[in-house]
Protein backbone atom coordinates (compact mmCIF):
# COMPACT_ATOMS: atom_id res chain seq x y z
CA UNK A 1 0.00 0.00 0.00
CA UNK A 2 1.24 3.52 -0.74
CA UNK A 3 1.75 5.83 2.22
CA UNK A 4 0.35 9.36 2.56
CA UNK A 5 2.51 12.47 2.36
CA UNK A 6 1.81 14.10 5.74
CA UNK A 7 2.53 17.17 7.84
CA UNK A 8 4.56 17.28 11.03
CA UNK A 9 1.33 17.55 13.04
CA UNK A 10 -0.05 14.43 11.34
CA UNK A 11 3.20 12.60 12.07
CA UNK A 12 2.94 13.54 15.73
CA UNK A 13 -0.67 12.29 15.86
CA UNK A 14 0.47 9.03 14.26
CA UNK A 15 3.20 8.62 16.84
CA UNK A 16 0.80 9.28 19.70
CA UNK A 17 -1.61 6.67 18.31
CA UNK A 18 1.31 4.23 18.21
CA UNK A 19 2.28 4.82 21.86
CA UNK A 20 -1.39 4.61 22.90
CA UNK A 21 -1.57 1.19 21.20
CA UNK A 22 1.20 -0.08 23.47
CA UNK A 23 4.22 0.19 21.20
CA UNK A 24 7.42 1.38 22.92
CA UNK A 25 9.42 4.29 21.50
CA UNK A 26 12.61 2.33 22.12
CA UNK A 27 11.42 -0.47 19.83
CA UNK A 28 10.62 1.97 17.01
CA UNK A 29 14.02 3.63 17.45
CA UNK A 30 15.69 0.21 17.30
CA UNK A 31 13.91 -0.61 14.04
CA UNK A 32 14.71 2.75 12.51
CA UNK A 33 18.35 2.23 13.43
CA UNK A 34 18.36 -1.08 11.59
CA UNK A 35 16.82 0.56 8.51
CA UNK A 36 19.43 3.32 8.59
CA UNK A 37 22.21 0.75 8.90
CA UNK A 38 20.80 -1.31 6.03
CA UNK A 39 20.79 1.73 3.76
CA UNK A 40 24.26 2.76 4.91
CA UNK A 41 25.58 -0.68 4.00
CA UNK A 42 24.09 -0.32 0.51
CA UNK A 43 25.83 3.03 0.09
CA UNK A 44 29.27 1.82 1.18
CA UNK A 45 31.63 -1.14 0.82
CA UNK A 46 33.36 -3.45 3.27
CA UNK A 47 36.18 -1.64 5.02
CA UNK A 48 34.76 1.83 4.35
CA UNK A 49 34.58 4.40 7.12
CA UNK A 50 31.26 5.88 8.22
CA UNK A 51 30.86 9.01 10.34
CA UNK A 52 27.67 9.24 12.42
CA UNK A 53 26.65 12.69 13.64
CA UNK A 54 24.35 12.06 16.61
CA UNK A 55 22.40 14.89 18.19
CA UNK A 56 20.53 14.96 21.49
CA UNK A 57 17.06 14.05 20.19
CA UNK A 58 15.45 10.90 18.85
CA UNK A 59 17.15 11.36 15.47
CA UNK A 60 20.44 11.04 17.27
CA UNK A 61 19.12 7.90 18.96
CA UNK A 62 18.15 6.45 15.56
CA UNK A 63 21.64 7.16 14.23
CA UNK A 64 23.35 5.68 17.30
CA UNK A 65 21.30 2.50 17.00
CA UNK A 66 22.58 2.03 13.46
CA UNK A 67 26.14 1.54 14.69
CA UNK A 68 25.70 -2.02 15.97
CA UNK A 69 24.32 -3.12 12.59
CA UNK A 70 27.30 -1.97 10.50
CA UNK A 71 29.65 -4.96 10.27
CA UNK A 72 32.84 -4.64 8.23
CA UNK A 73 32.68 -0.85 8.44
CA UNK A 74 34.89 1.55 10.42
CA UNK A 75 32.34 3.61 12.34
CA UNK A 76 32.98 6.85 14.22
CA UNK A 77 30.18 8.45 16.25
CA UNK A 78 30.44 12.15 17.00
CA UNK A 79 28.16 13.00 19.90
CA UNK A 80 27.05 16.53 19.14
CA UNK A 81 25.63 18.33 22.16
CA UNK A 82 27.51 21.63 22.31
CA UNK A 83 28.24 22.36 18.69
CA UNK A 84 30.75 25.13 19.30
CA UNK A 85 33.12 22.79 21.16
CA UNK A 86 32.66 20.01 18.61
CA UNK A 87 33.84 21.92 15.54
CA UNK A 88 37.46 20.88 15.94
CA UNK A 89 36.44 17.22 16.27
CA UNK A 90 34.19 17.56 13.26
CA UNK A 91 36.94 19.07 11.13
CA UNK A 92 39.34 16.27 12.04
CA UNK A 93 36.78 13.56 11.25
CA UNK A 94 35.76 15.14 7.95
CA UNK A 95 39.41 15.49 6.95
CA UNK A 96 39.70 11.69 7.03
CA UNK A 97 37.19 11.61 4.14
CA UNK A 98 34.70 8.97 5.35
CA UNK A 99 32.78 7.15 2.63
CA UNK A 100 29.47 8.21 4.20
CA UNK A 101 28.19 10.68 6.78
CA UNK A 102 25.01 9.75 8.66
CA UNK A 103 23.12 12.89 9.69
CA UNK A 104 21.27 12.43 12.98
CA UNK A 105 21.58 15.98 14.31
CA UNK A 106 18.01 17.32 14.20
CA UNK A 107 14.63 15.81 13.37
CA UNK A 108 11.27 17.20 12.35
CA UNK A 109 10.86 18.81 15.77
CA UNK A 110 13.18 21.70 14.91
CA UNK A 111 10.87 24.74 14.95
CA UNK A 112 13.21 27.73 15.15
CA UNK A 113 16.05 29.26 13.12
CA UNK A 114 19.45 27.80 13.88
CA UNK A 115 22.01 29.84 15.77
CA UNK A 116 25.26 30.92 14.12
CA UNK A 117 27.24 28.06 15.70
CA UNK A 118 24.89 25.44 14.24
CA UNK A 119 24.92 27.20 10.87
CA UNK A 120 28.71 27.03 10.89
CA UNK A 121 28.60 23.33 11.88
CA UNK A 122 26.25 22.41 9.05
CA UNK A 123 28.13 24.51 6.52
CA UNK A 124 31.32 22.65 7.38
CA UNK A 125 29.60 19.32 6.71
CA UNK A 126 28.27 20.58 3.39
CA UNK A 127 31.63 22.06 2.39
CA UNK A 128 33.27 18.63 2.76
CA UNK A 129 31.16 17.41 -0.18
CA UNK A 130 30.83 13.91 1.23
CA UNK A 131 27.83 11.62 0.62
CA UNK A 132 25.31 12.13 3.42
CA UNK A 133 22.50 9.84 4.53
CA UNK A 134 20.00 11.96 6.47
CA UNK A 135 17.82 10.29 9.09
CA UNK A 136 14.15 11.31 8.73
CA UNK A 137 14.91 14.85 7.52
CA UNK A 138 18.09 16.73 6.61
CA UNK A 139 19.09 18.58 9.77
CA UNK A 140 18.00 22.20 9.63
CA UNK A 141 15.24 21.68 7.06
CA UNK A 142 11.67 22.59 7.97
CA UNK A 143 9.76 19.41 7.12
CA UNK A 144 6.50 21.32 6.61
CA UNK A 145 7.72 24.14 4.35
CA UNK A 146 10.83 22.63 2.78
CA UNK A 147 12.83 25.74 3.68
CA UNK A 148 16.12 25.65 5.61
CA UNK A 149 16.11 27.15 9.10
CA UNK A 150 19.19 29.23 8.38
CA UNK A 151 21.13 26.23 7.04
CA UNK A 152 20.41 22.58 6.23
CA UNK A 153 22.40 19.46 5.53
CA UNK A 154 22.69 18.67 1.82
CA UNK A 155 21.96 14.95 1.76
CA UNK A 156 22.49 12.49 -1.05
CA UNK A 157 19.74 10.29 0.42
CA UNK A 158 17.10 11.08 3.01
CA UNK A 159 15.56 8.06 4.73
CA UNK A 160 12.39 9.44 6.27
CA UNK A 161 10.48 7.55 8.94
CA UNK A 162 6.95 6.25 8.37
CA UNK A 163 5.91 8.56 5.54
CA UNK A 164 7.26 11.54 3.59
CA UNK A 165 6.65 14.96 5.11
CA UNK A 166 5.02 17.61 2.93
CA UNK A 167 7.96 20.00 2.84
CA UNK A 168 10.31 17.35 1.47
CA UNK A 169 8.44 17.36 -1.84
CA UNK A 170 8.77 21.10 -2.33
CA UNK A 171 11.27 22.18 -5.00
CA UNK A 172 13.04 24.34 -2.41
CA UNK A 173 13.83 21.17 -0.44
CA UNK A 174 15.20 19.09 -3.31
CA UNK A 175 18.85 20.28 -3.02
CA UNK A 176 18.85 19.24 0.64
CA UNK A 177 16.73 16.08 0.56
CA UNK A 178 18.45 14.44 -2.40
CA UNK A 179 16.89 11.06 -3.05
CA UNK A 180 13.88 10.62 -0.77
CA UNK A 181 13.21 7.13 0.56
CA UNK A 182 10.81 5.85 3.20
CA UNK A 183 11.46 3.51 6.11
CA UNK A 184 7.85 2.35 6.23
CA UNK A 185 8.01 -0.76 8.42
CA UNK A 186 9.40 0.49 11.71
CA UNK A 187 6.70 -0.63 14.13
CA UNK A 188 4.33 2.32 13.93
CA UNK A 189 0.59 1.69 14.22
CA UNK A 190 -1.38 1.47 10.95
CA UNK A 191 -1.51 4.95 9.46
CA UNK A 192 -4.93 6.59 9.44
CA UNK A 193 -3.73 10.01 8.26
CA UNK A 194 -5.32 11.28 5.05
CA UNK A 195 -3.59 13.08 2.19
CA UNK A 196 -4.28 13.78 -1.47
CA UNK A 197 -0.64 12.93 -2.18
CA UNK A 198 0.30 9.25 -1.89
CA UNK A 199 3.88 7.98 -1.94
CA UNK A 200 4.39 4.83 -3.99
CA UNK A 201 6.34 1.99 -2.40
CA UNK A 202 8.07 -0.85 -4.29
CA UNK A 203 5.88 -3.23 -2.26
CA UNK A 204 2.86 -1.87 -4.15
CA UNK A 205 3.93 -3.97 -7.14
CA UNK A 206 4.72 -7.28 -5.49
CA UNK A 207 3.41 -9.96 -7.86
CA UNK A 208 2.64 -7.41 -10.58
CA UNK A 209 2.07 -7.87 -13.47
CA UNK A 210 0.22 -11.09 -12.72
CA UNK A 211 1.38 -14.37 -14.21
CA UNK A 212 0.02 -15.16 -17.66
CA UNK A 213 -2.35 -18.02 -18.29
CA UNK A 214 -0.72 -21.18 -19.59
CA UNK A 215 -2.96 -21.17 -22.67
CA UNK A 216 -2.39 -17.48 -23.51
CA UNK A 217 -1.64 -16.48 -27.12
CA UNK A 218 -0.92 -13.28 -29.05
CA UNK A 219 -4.56 -12.37 -29.14
CA UNK A 220 -4.72 -12.55 -25.34
CA UNK A 221 -2.32 -9.67 -24.86
CA UNK A 222 -3.53 -6.99 -27.20
CA UNK A 223 -2.40 -5.09 -30.27
CA UNK A 224 -0.68 -1.73 -29.77
CA UNK A 225 -0.62 0.87 -32.53
CA UNK A 226 2.11 3.52 -32.39
CA UNK A 227 2.19 6.70 -34.46
CA UNK A 228 5.71 8.07 -34.16
CA UNK A 229 8.79 9.26 -36.02
CA UNK A 230 9.53 12.05 -38.47
CA UNK A 231 12.54 13.38 -40.37
CA UNK A 232 15.33 14.01 -37.89
CA UNK A 233 13.47 12.22 -35.09
CA UNK A 234 13.21 8.63 -36.29
CA UNK A 235 15.11 7.32 -33.25
CA UNK A 236 12.17 8.24 -30.98
CA UNK A 237 9.91 5.91 -32.95
CA UNK A 238 12.40 3.06 -32.61
CA UNK A 239 12.87 3.60 -28.88
CA UNK A 240 9.12 3.79 -28.26
CA UNK A 241 8.58 0.56 -30.18
CA UNK A 242 11.37 -1.20 -28.32
CA UNK A 243 10.05 0.06 -25.00
CA UNK A 244 6.64 -1.32 -25.97
CA UNK A 245 8.19 -4.68 -26.76
CA UNK A 246 9.49 -4.91 -23.19
CA UNK A 247 5.87 -4.74 -22.00
CA UNK A 248 5.15 -7.79 -24.21
CA UNK A 249 1.82 -6.99 -25.84
CA UNK A 250 0.71 -9.56 -28.39
CA UNK A 251 1.35 -7.37 -31.44
CA UNK A 252 2.81 -3.94 -32.16
CA UNK A 253 2.31 -1.92 -35.32
CA UNK A 254 4.34 1.25 -35.81
CA UNK A 255 2.96 3.82 -38.24
CA UNK A 256 5.74 6.23 -39.22
CA UNK A 257 6.17 8.87 -41.89
CA UNK A 258 7.38 7.60 -45.25
CA UNK A 259 10.39 9.94 -45.06
CA UNK A 260 11.84 7.85 -42.22
CA UNK A 261 10.29 4.45 -42.92
CA UNK A 262 13.49 3.06 -44.46
CA UNK A 263 15.52 4.25 -41.44
CA UNK A 264 13.12 2.79 -38.88
CA UNK A 265 11.95 -0.51 -40.38
CA UNK A 266 15.37 -2.24 -40.58
CA UNK A 267 15.91 -1.63 -36.84
CA UNK A 268 12.77 -3.54 -35.81
CA UNK A 269 12.09 -7.20 -36.39
CA UNK A 270 9.06 -8.29 -34.36
CA UNK A 271 7.35 -4.91 -34.69
CA UNK A 272 5.28 -4.43 -37.83
CA UNK A 273 6.26 -1.12 -39.46
CA UNK A 274 3.97 0.66 -41.88
CA UNK A 275 4.32 4.00 -43.71
CA UNK A 276 1.70 6.41 -42.39
CA UNK A 277 -1.09 7.05 -44.87
CA UNK A 278 -3.36 10.08 -44.57
CA UNK A 279 -6.88 8.78 -44.02
CA UNK A 280 -9.72 9.07 -41.57
CA UNK A 281 -8.53 6.32 -39.22
CA UNK A 282 -5.65 3.96 -38.65
CA UNK A 283 -5.92 0.73 -40.63
CA UNK A 284 -6.47 -2.51 -38.76
CA UNK A 285 -7.81 -3.36 -35.33
CA UNK A 286 -5.98 -2.24 -32.19
CA UNK A 287 -6.37 -2.43 -28.42
CA UNK A 288 -4.45 0.72 -27.47
CA UNK A 289 -2.80 3.64 -29.20
CA UNK A 290 0.35 5.69 -28.58
CA UNK A 291 0.92 8.86 -30.54
CA UNK A 292 3.64 11.44 -30.22
CA UNK A 293 7.26 10.30 -29.94
CA UNK A 294 9.41 11.89 -32.61
CA UNK A 295 6.66 13.87 -34.35
CA UNK A 296 8.59 17.14 -34.13
CA UNK A 297 9.52 17.91 -37.75
CA UNK A 298 8.51 21.35 -38.92
CA UNK A 299 6.38 20.00 -41.79
CA UNK A 300 4.17 17.52 -39.93
CA UNK A 301 1.08 16.65 -42.04
CA UNK A 302 -2.05 18.50 -40.97
CA UNK A 303 -4.00 15.27 -41.52
CA UNK A 304 -2.00 13.63 -38.73
CA UNK A 305 -2.91 16.43 -36.32
CA UNK A 306 -6.58 16.13 -37.27
CA UNK A 307 -6.46 12.35 -36.86
CA UNK A 308 -4.92 12.77 -33.39
CA UNK A 309 -7.67 15.14 -32.30
CA UNK A 310 -10.35 12.83 -33.66
CA UNK A 311 -8.93 9.73 -31.99
CA UNK A 312 -8.60 11.58 -28.68
CA UNK A 313 -12.24 12.67 -28.85
CA UNK A 314 -13.83 9.53 -30.23
CA UNK A 315 -11.93 6.30 -29.59
CA UNK A 316 -13.11 3.97 -26.83
CA UNK A 317 -9.63 2.42 -26.69
CA UNK A 318 -6.87 3.60 -24.35
CA UNK A 319 -4.99 6.50 -25.96
CA UNK A 320 -1.57 7.60 -24.74
CA UNK A 321 -0.22 10.92 -26.02
CA UNK A 322 3.36 12.03 -25.58
CA UNK A 323 5.84 14.65 -26.72
CA UNK A 324 4.97 16.81 -29.76
CA UNK A 325 1.47 15.39 -30.16
CA UNK A 326 0.52 16.95 -26.81
CA UNK A 327 0.31 20.27 -28.64
CA UNK A 328 -2.37 18.86 -30.94
CA UNK A 329 -4.85 17.83 -28.26
CA UNK A 330 -8.32 19.37 -28.17
CA UNK A 331 -9.81 20.64 -24.92
CA UNK A 332 -12.93 18.53 -25.48
CA UNK A 333 -14.79 15.85 -23.59
CA UNK A 334 -13.88 12.24 -24.29
CA UNK A 335 -16.12 9.16 -24.22
CA UNK A 336 -17.21 8.20 -20.73
CA UNK A 337 -14.86 5.61 -19.19
CA UNK A 338 -12.46 5.92 -22.13
CA UNK A 339 -8.89 5.89 -20.85
CA UNK A 340 -6.73 8.85 -21.83
CA UNK A 341 -3.14 9.25 -20.61
CA UNK A 342 -0.71 12.08 -21.31
CA UNK A 343 2.94 12.18 -20.28
CA UNK A 344 4.28 15.76 -20.31
CA UNK A 345 7.58 16.90 -18.88
CA UNK A 346 7.51 20.31 -17.14
CA UNK A 347 8.21 22.23 -20.35
CA UNK A 348 5.40 20.49 -22.19
CA UNK A 349 3.11 20.96 -19.20
CA UNK A 350 3.85 24.69 -19.31
CA UNK A 351 2.85 24.81 -22.97
CA UNK A 352 -0.40 23.01 -22.22
CA UNK A 353 -1.17 25.51 -19.44
CA UNK A 354 0.22 28.50 -21.36
CA UNK A 355 2.46 29.49 -18.48
CA UNK A 356 6.21 29.58 -17.77
CA UNK A 357 7.86 26.29 -16.73
CA UNK A 358 8.89 27.67 -13.31
CA UNK A 359 5.19 28.15 -12.55
CA UNK A 360 4.61 24.45 -13.19
CA UNK A 361 7.51 23.46 -10.97
CA UNK A 362 6.43 25.79 -8.18
CA UNK A 363 3.20 23.83 -7.72
CA UNK A 364 3.37 20.56 -9.62
CA UNK A 365 0.22 19.17 -8.01
CA UNK A 366 -1.83 22.18 -9.09
CA UNK A 367 -0.36 21.96 -12.60
CA UNK A 368 -1.35 18.30 -12.88
CA UNK A 369 -4.89 19.03 -11.69
CA UNK A 370 -5.34 21.87 -14.18
CA UNK A 371 -3.99 19.90 -17.14
CA UNK A 372 -6.28 16.97 -16.40
CA UNK A 373 -9.25 19.31 -16.07
CA UNK A 374 -8.50 20.96 -19.42
CA UNK A 375 -8.18 17.70 -21.32
CA UNK A 376 -11.19 15.62 -20.42
CA UNK A 377 -10.12 14.52 -16.91
CA UNK A 378 -7.32 12.51 -18.46
CA UNK A 379 -4.73 10.66 -16.41
CA UNK A 380 -1.61 12.83 -16.27
CA UNK A 381 1.94 11.61 -15.78
CA UNK A 382 3.80 14.82 -14.92
CA UNK A 383 7.38 13.69 -15.40
CA UNK A 384 10.47 14.92 -13.62
CA UNK A 385 11.90 14.55 -10.15
CA UNK A 386 9.23 12.74 -8.10
CA UNK A 387 6.93 12.18 -11.09
CA UNK A 388 3.25 12.71 -10.26
CA UNK A 389 0.42 10.49 -11.55
CA UNK A 390 -3.23 11.45 -11.16
CA UNK A 391 -6.28 13.33 -12.40
CA UNK A 392 -8.16 16.56 -11.78
CA UNK A 393 -9.57 15.12 -8.55
CA UNK A 394 -8.76 12.25 -6.23
CA UNK A 395 -5.46 10.93 -4.99
CA UNK A 396 -2.24 11.77 -6.81
CA UNK A 397 0.66 9.33 -6.58
CA UNK A 398 4.29 10.33 -6.22
CA UNK A 399 6.82 8.05 -7.88
CA UNK A 400 10.00 7.46 -5.82
CA UNK A 401 12.18 5.69 -8.39
CA UNK A 402 14.56 7.11 -10.97
CA UNK A 403 17.62 9.34 -10.89
CA UNK A 404 19.11 12.33 -12.75
CA UNK A 405 20.72 10.06 -15.33
CA UNK A 406 17.28 9.60 -16.88
CA UNK A 407 17.80 13.11 -18.23
CA UNK A 408 18.82 11.77 -21.64
CA UNK A 409 17.09 12.20 -24.95
CA UNK A 410 14.91 9.16 -25.62
CA UNK A 411 14.18 8.06 -22.05
CA UNK A 412 10.66 9.50 -22.27
CA UNK A 413 10.07 7.64 -25.54
CA UNK A 414 10.95 4.37 -23.80
CA UNK A 415 8.48 5.16 -21.00
CA UNK A 416 5.69 6.06 -23.42
CA UNK A 417 6.15 2.84 -25.38
CA UNK A 418 6.40 0.66 -22.29
CA UNK A 419 3.31 2.24 -20.71
CA UNK A 420 1.22 1.94 -23.88
CA UNK A 421 2.38 -1.66 -24.33
CA UNK A 422 1.08 -2.53 -20.89
CA UNK A 423 -2.25 -0.81 -21.51
CA UNK A 424 -2.76 -2.82 -24.70
CA UNK A 425 -3.20 -5.93 -22.53
CA UNK A 426 -6.79 -6.56 -21.36
CA UNK A 427 -5.71 -8.06 -18.02
CA UNK A 428 -3.77 -4.89 -17.16
CA UNK A 429 -6.53 -2.43 -18.00
CA UNK A 430 -8.80 -3.50 -15.14
CA UNK A 431 -6.78 -1.28 -12.81
CA UNK A 432 -5.37 1.19 -15.32
CA UNK A 433 -4.11 3.57 -12.64
CA UNK A 434 -2.00 0.86 -11.04
CA UNK A 435 -0.67 -0.16 -14.45
CA UNK A 436 0.37 3.41 -15.24
CA UNK A 437 1.96 3.78 -11.80
CA UNK A 438 3.81 0.52 -12.35
CA UNK A 439 5.12 1.64 -15.73
CA UNK A 440 6.49 4.85 -14.25
CA UNK A 441 7.99 3.06 -11.24
CA UNK A 442 9.51 0.30 -13.39
CA UNK A 443 11.06 2.85 -15.77
CA UNK A 444 12.72 4.67 -12.84
CA UNK A 445 13.69 1.46 -11.06
CA UNK A 446 15.41 0.23 -14.21
CA UNK A 447 17.44 3.45 -14.28
CA UNK A 448 18.33 2.96 -10.61
CA UNK A 449 19.49 -0.59 -11.30
CA UNK A 450 21.60 0.57 -14.24
CA UNK A 451 23.21 3.24 -12.07
CA UNK A 452 24.48 0.56 -9.69
CA UNK A 453 26.04 -1.29 -12.61
CA UNK A 454 27.74 1.48 -14.58
CA UNK A 455 27.85 5.28 -14.35
CA UNK A 456 27.66 5.92 -18.11
CA UNK A 457 24.65 3.88 -19.18
CA UNK A 458 22.66 5.05 -22.17
CA UNK A 459 19.02 4.89 -23.22
CA UNK A 460 19.58 1.73 -25.24
CA UNK A 461 20.60 0.10 -21.93
CA UNK A 462 17.34 1.33 -20.42
CA UNK A 463 15.42 -0.47 -23.18
CA UNK A 464 17.22 -3.67 -22.27
CA UNK A 465 16.51 -3.29 -18.53
CA UNK A 466 13.00 -1.89 -18.21
CA UNK A 467 10.61 -4.58 -17.02
CA UNK A 468 13.24 -6.61 -15.17
CA UNK A 469 12.94 -5.04 -11.68
CA UNK A 470 10.60 -6.82 -9.30
CA UNK A 471 8.37 -5.24 -6.68
CA UNK A 472 9.27 -6.31 -3.17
Amino acid sequence: MPVPVISIAQMRDWEQATWAAGQQEAEVIRRVGRCVAHRALQLTHAGDSILILAGKGHNGDDARCAREHLPDRQVEVLEVSENATDLAKLDALLASRPALVVDGLFGIGLDRPLGPEWVSFIERVNAARLPVLAVDVPSGLNADTGEPQGAAIQAAVTLTVGAPKTGMLQPAAWPFVGRLEVAANVGLAPCTQASELQWTLPEDFAGFPPARAAAGHKGSYGHLAIVAGSLGYHGAATLAARGAQRAQPGLITLHTLESVYHAVAPQLRAVMVSPWIAQGKLPGSHDSLLIGPGLAAADMPEQMKVLTRNMWRDLFLPVVVDASALDWLPMDAVPRKALRVITPHPGEAARLLRCPPPQVQANRLNALRNISRRFGNCLVVLKGHQTLIGRSAGEVYVNPSGNPHLAQGGSGDVLAGYLAGLLAQPDLRGDALKTVRYAVWQHGAAADLLQTMRPNWVVEDLVETVGTVRGR
